[in-house]
């Protein structure tokens, strides 16, 4: 494979600086959450399994400041804040969905690439990975 592109160095801390944010395991259930609409802080808290409160208040916090999802308070009482996907966060929505089927699409030939790694069996016919080999 070649690369489609030369390498340039602030390229790559562009990129990593990024997907930090977006790659991370909270902004990715929450996207995938918003993706069905407008939600409310609870309805996210309940949907994202195993999220506290602070994570949920920080990933959104996070979200929010990259242009992902804006927030909307409605000056109701008690007051109603809901939270919603921006262009640029349904964008990266169809990113991380097609991440997901690619996933699911791979997933036996990963287990089995998986099982085979993990019996020591790399297709070399010795047994031993090349760095074992050196």
């Amino acid at each position: 494979m070649s690369p489609s592109h030369i390498h340039v160095p602030t390229d790559c801390r562009t990129v990593t600086e990024i997907l930090s944010r977006v790659g991370d395991k909270w902004s990715v259930q929450v996207v995938v959450q918003m993706g069905e609409g407008p939600k409310r802080f609870n309805e996210l808290r309940r949907s994202v399994t195993g999220i506290s409160q602070r994570m949920l208040t920080l990933t959104l916090r996070g979200l929010e400041r990259d242009g992902l999802v804006t927030r909307t308070v409605y000056p109701t009482i008690p007051p109603r804040v809901d939270y919603q996907l921006t262009g640029l966060g349904c964008s990266l929505l169809k990113t991380v969905r097609g991440l997901g089927e690619w996933a699911i699409q791979n997933r036996d030939e990963i287990l089995e690439a998986r099982r085979r790694f993990d019996e020591g069996d790399t297709g070399s016919g010795t047994g031993l990975r090349q760095s074992d080999a050196a």
